[in-house]
């Protein structure tokens, strides 16, 4: 049965794959072939020299490292203050932070293109990247495992004279790396796929992401015809950064799971 939805979910990227390959007539006449009739990188060359392809992957790649390490750091502040720090209206604070979660993002829209507008951020990478740069799933997520923590961890700590930040940063942040790893995951992937947010944030060519070109090209901007090999090309580079990262931190998950088991 495993290998079965294993199938099911692997067979569409395969496809995607061998596609990219083909030419556009045997991509429409034979869509599902895993194997091309005759081997063509027409849909690459014409991706990287014909097109701001590029351009536009440097531009995802610096926002959402930003963002990633940004949405980590702000995150992980913002929960540890919600979960262990006692100050006038923290549990209001929380209860907004969960009510941002039940906000349907195309609700916020218009109100970030205004914001972004009024304040001189429009079109540029300020405006892509601070909005992104807390979230408010993030900080619920890290505020839960930091209240996972024994309170003891950190009394020791103090004893010696750590202040607050330093407890935090020094004690409680390497306690949460399967936390964290969640949180790296998480951004980076939505970072990556973002493409609301910079439809109304930016306008300029020079500032397009890989998901707003990658649109542009499904419109029929580099030629005429359906143009599958060229969109999926495009869609296959696309998967392998967010693809290598899951990979990599999925060992890092394991690793610390069978830490604590023997623990």
């Amino acid at each position: 049965m495993l290998i079965s939805l294993a199938i099911v979910y692997i067979f569409p990227f395969l496809v995607q794959v061998a596609t990219s390959f083909k030419t556009d007539a045997e991509a429409a006449s034979s869509a599902l072939s895993l194997v091309p009739q005759t081997t063509t990188f027409a849909a690459y060359e014409a991706l990287f020299g014909r097109s701001d392809y590029p351009i536009w992957f440097m531009n995802s790649a610096i926002v959402t490292v930003c963002v990633t390490l940004g949405r980590v750091f702000f995150v992980s502040l913002a929960g540890y203050a919600l979960a262990r720090l006692d100050f006038r209206g923290r549990g209001v604070i929380f209860a907004f932070v969960v009510g941002v979660m039940a906000v349907p993002a195309v609700v916020l829209l218009i109100p970030k293109f205004l914001v972004l507008n009024q304040i001189g951020m429009y079109d540029s990478y300020a405006g892509m990247i601070l909005p992104l740069l807390v979230d408010a799933a993030g900080v619920f997520i890290m505020k839960n495992f930091f209240e996972s923590i024994p309170v003891s961890v950190e009394e020791q700590a103090r004893i010696d004279g750590a202040g607050t930040f330093r407890v935090f940063w020094s004690i409680v942040l390497p306690m949460a790396r399967p936390a964290l790893i969640t949180i790296i995951i998480l951004s980076f992937q939505g970072s990556w796929n973002e493409l609301s947010h910079f439809i109304v944030s930016t306008q300029s060519p020079e500032l397009t992401t890989l998901t707003k070109g990658v649109a542009s090209l499904a419109s029929g901007q580099l030629s005429q015809g359906t143009q599958y090999p060229l969109k999926l090309a495009a869609a296959a580079i696309m998967t392998i950064p967010v693809a290598v990262l899951f990979f990599i931190f999925q060992k890092r998950i394991m690793n610390n799971t069978e830490g604590a088991v023997k623990g």
